[in-house]
């Protein structure tokens, strides 16, 4: 029987494997932007939906204000995906992620800095306890 979290590991190990094929063909150094916009053509090349730029409303005491969050991205409306290209993640860019987690009801989110050596040292894994 299938748990309710394979997606969720399939979807994580794909957008790593998207990831690290960027980051091997462009290496640390540039702008978040290109990254953002080369692991979106990646994910798509492997059959996932990609939003990005997403708008989170953001609500105060119950009431919308004119304000809103962005994710970077949103794959298969499941996993959230932060980019950074950053000397070092810091606590504050977790804290972001699980923020918009709980924001959003999403139970996955994935952190991950492009301007590090090898790529799997800059992803962080966050899971919405919900």
């Amino acid at each position: 029987m299938e748990s309710k979290y394979d997606i969720h590991n399939f979807l994580s190990r794909e957008i790593i494997g998207a990831a690290i094929e960027v980051h091997k063909e462009l290496g640390p150094g540039l702008l978040e932007c290109v990254y953002e916009a080369c692991l979106i053509q990646e994910l798509r090349n492997r059959g996932l939906h990609v939003e990005n730029q997403v708008s989170i409303p953001l609500y105060y005491k119950g009431e919308k204000l004119d304000k809103e969050f962005r994710l970077d991205l949103l794959v298969e409306d499941k996993v959230i995906v932060e980019l950074k290209a950053v000397e070092e993640l810091k606590d504050i860019h977790e804290v972001q992620l699980v923020t918009y987690l709980k924001l959003t009801k999403k139970k996955l989110g994935l952190l991950i800095n492009f301007n590090v050596a090898y790529l799997t040292k800059g992803i962080k894994r966050k899971v919405n306890g919900l």
